[in-house]
């Protein structure tokens, strides 16, 4: 079968599961960022990155600090998107080819935040969106209002193209952000601001993880009005 074919069929899949992104990356040059044994990697080419929209509604109600209800539909969404990475791995396993879901939320060091792998990297590199000043992939049409998650492969597969494009004239997130942490170059983005006031909402007992959601909630793409 053609590659086409399958990008065809893998399209058709993720649509009737619920995904509202897909896309496909060439993972060749980023290998050896991943947190993963070289071993599994060998045959692997391709990242599979899936998208699911956060609740606008549920986004809405966030103004100083995450709510409760923020956090269940953050926790709620990430198992979703595991369900359908699983999903699409059995569908591809199925054709004879490997097949590997990585969590949707599955930190290794939450300080570095570092996981095996960038879900956003990934996304980046498939065409789904771009790197924004608030350390978020930016989509078109979504802003940063989606989770993601990625099934690495060797299922033959059309990688997409990086969009050029980027958050332009675009300053939502960067006055939202309680501790100035969004700069105007997405390079000199202040992780560690950021993870402080992450571990602040933590304590005060917003959230049992590590999550904000205000400069998500801000971000609502170039083209969404």
């Amino acid at each position: 079968m053609v590659r086409e074919n399958y990008n065809f069929l893998l399209e058709k899949l993720t649509k009737d599961l619920g995904v509202d992104l897909v896309g496909v990356a060439e993972i060749n040059a980023v290998k050896e960022e991943f947190f993963l044994s070289r071993d599994i990697l060998k045959e692997i080419n391709y990242g599979i990155s899936l998208g699911v929209r956060l609740s606008p509604l549920i986004l809405a109600e966030i103004e100083t600090h995450p709510t409760k209800l923020y956090f269940h539909h953050y926790r709620v969404v990430n198992h979703f998107l595991d369900e359908i990475a699983l999903r699409v791995s059995q569908f591809i396993q199925g054709k004879g080819y490997t097949a590997l879901p990585i969590p949707a939320s599955q930190i290794i060091d939450w300080e570095k935040q570092s996981a095996h792998l960038s879900h956003k990297k990934i996304a980046i590199l498939a065409g789904l969106g771009w790197w924004g000043r608030n350390n978020l992939v930016v989509n078109p049409q979504l802003g940063s209002q989606f989770r993601l998650v990625t099934i690495l492969t060797n299922l033959p597969l059309k990688p997409g193209i990086p969009l050029n494009e980027d958050c332009g004239d675009c300053r939502e997130c960067l006055s939202v952000c309680p501790v100035g942490a969004i700069k105007e170059n997405p390079e000199e983005f202040d992780h560690r601001a950021c993870f402080e006031k992450l571990k602040e909402f933590h304590k005060s007992g917003y959230t049992e993880q590590f999550i904000c959601g205000i400069c998500v909630k801000a971000c609502k793409g170039k083209r969404v009005k």
